[in-house]
């Protein structure tokens, strides 16, 4: 093999109790190791580091080493594993020493080159030594990035290889299917085949049709796991003093936003990321929402007017709509208090901009410890829901839900009903993320397709549409033969299609692999120096 040797520490940087340094290649490193058999093979072995310039220098005096013959490694060459103490400077020492250690290899009469390895690159030759694909050195990423329970859950489920056999046996399928319309071609004339021509297409037809459904579902399903991966984002969207900023201080156990009995302390979007229940949530406490009647005699300032408009952006792109409904105590018309709850007009604008097909609203009634008792409440979420009909607002997955953000006397602190709220989340958050499917069991594993093999999934399905539209249109226009089916473009698109699902594998037709690998490195830049650390 002509690849030089690499290197990298594979523990985190900084002092530790052991730190592991990984080296892949052909290269020999016995002059860190004079005198010393190579260890036997996935045996550990305790051995002294020497310095390979000077045999009286001793790098470790105490260090485990491992070897691990090729084909059956990380990377599928030799590997080697120092473990040593993880002192920066005993660190230090053993990386600058391994450079300095290549031996001449006198069958070949040559030197080899030995590196640090650069970032990713432990992976890449993991990918081209056939020990990992594409999809699993995405998952790689993912498990090395997560924070939460359910991220480290999705990365599990695609790191193993039931993605990459599902898009092969699709990918086979399609050339199945591409070879059957082309033999229409060449043999056709010839009336070599064993069916009709249209009845070889009807056939065709019905094997993409079931393919689509699949290759749909996929998709979905990676749209859910983008959310597990990327975080829930949710918006809390609400009118002045509705305790939108209270609420999210309850929730995350800190003071993240001011609270204030003034109305519009809340201008600018506030971000604060959380851990739910194992679910990544990216919380926005948004402006309130009001228009200048319903601010009385108080001018809204163009401060107050750009934080509401910031408020609308970031709700219309939010997963989770919070809509926050605060108890109100007025008078009616016969002079009598009573408590009552109403939907902002400004907060029912922003629900009607909002895209109600791809986002989810829940309502929370807040402020109930205004109420004389909590028998009241039923009759409150009574009226909020008439109201939500009558307006016709986007219906809740969730029962309304009624909270206080005062703490009670629960030894913990916790607020009233807010423990309640959260762990409703957590039910939405299981719907909004589990796999679909004919069989969802069977369909986990898609949860962990990435964004990348997503957008390559939709495109393979726009040329599926292609090809079954042209079948449609072969069908009403009988003039081209075959049943009126132009082969050659619908072969075609069933070409395209088996490509666009070879380049998330990195098989079959890609064109060109390093530029497959380029963009899955890019996107994973920073993840790309983690791994020369990892030398995974």
């Amino acid at each position: 093999m002509n690849d030089p040797t690499i290197f990298a520490l594979s523990t985190a940087p900084g002092k530790a109790a052991i730190a592991i340094i990984r080296i892949s290649g052909s290269a020999s490193l016995k002059r860190l190791c004079p005198a010393q058999p190579i260890p036997k093979p996935r045996h550990a072995s305790l051995r002294t580091l020497y310095h390979p310039h000077s045999a009286a220098e001793v790098l470790d005096s105490a260090s485990l080493v491992l070897f691990f013959p090729a084909p059956q490694t990380v990377t599928g060459e030799d590997l080697l594993e120092f473990h040593v103490h993880g002192g920066n400077a005993v660190v230090k020492s053993v990386l600058s020493a391994i450079p300095l250690a290549a031996t001449s290899d006198p069958s070949q009469q040559k030197s080899h080159t030995i590196r640090y390895a650069e970032p990713g690159e432990f992976t890449r030759r993991a990918f081209y030594n056939d020990r990992l694909d594409l999809t699993q050195v995405e998952s790689l990423g993912d498990i090395l990035s997560a924070e939460t329970e359910q991220q480290r859950r999705i990365a599990v489920k695609g790191s193993s290889t039931v993605l990459a056999q599902r898009y092969e046996s699709w990918r086979e399928q399609l050339l199945s299917a591409r070879g059957e319309l082309e033999a229409l071609i060449d043999f056709s004339e010839d009336q070599h085949l064993d069916e009709s021509p249209s009845r070889l297409i009807a056939s065709v037809n019905d094997q993409i049709l079931a393919l689509k459904v699949q290759v749909q579902a996929s998709i979905e399903n990676a749209t859910r796991g983008e959310l597990l991966r990327n975080g829930i984002d949710l918006a809390l969207v609400g009118a002045p003093n509705a305790g939108k900023s209270s609420l999210l201080n309850c929730i995350v156990g800190r003071e993240a936003a001011i609270v204030s009995h003034e109305a519009g302390t809340t201008r600018d979007v506030i971000e604060v990321g959380v851990d739910i229940g194992g679910y990544y949530c990216k919380f926005g406490d948004l402006a309130g929402l009001r228009n200048q009647s319903s601010a009385q005699d108080v001018t809204i300032s163009n401060i107050e007017q750009e934080g509401m408009r910031r408020a609308r952006e970031r709700a219309s792109v939010a997963d989770v709509i919070v809509v926050i409904i605060p108890v109100e105590r007025r008078s009616n018309l016969d002079g009598c208090d009573i408590t009552t709850v109403d939907v902002n007009p400004e907060v029912e604008l922003t629900l009607r901009l909002c895209d109600m097909a791809k986002q989810t609203v829940v309502y929370v009634i807040n402020k109930t410890d205004l109420l004389e008792s909590s028998e009241k409440i039923p009759s409150l979420q009574g009226l909020l829901e008439q109201a939500i009909s009558d307006h016709n607002l986007p219906p809740s997955p969730l029962p309304i839900l009624a909270i206080s953000c005062i703490p009670d006397q629960h030894p913990r602190g916790n607020s009233r009903g807010v423990g309640g709220f959260v762990e409703s989340l957590v039910v939405l958050f299981r719907d909004m993320t589990a796999a679909a499917g004919v069989s969802s069991a069977a369909w986990e594993s898609s949860l962990g397709a990435t964004e990348r093999q997503r957008l390559l999934l939709e495109q393979c399905l726009d040329d599926l549409q292609a090809f079954l539209d042209q079948i449609d249109q072969g069908f009403v226009d009988e003039g081209l033969g075959n049943g009126g089916v132009d082969v050659v473009l619908a072969a075609e698109s069933l070409r395209s299609a088996a490509n666009c699902l070879a380049r998330i594998t990195g098989t079959g037709e890609v064109a060109n692999v390093d530029e497959v690998l380029g963009v899955v490195f890019e996107k994973y830049s920073r993840l790309a120096i983690i791994l020369s650390y990892l030398s995974y």
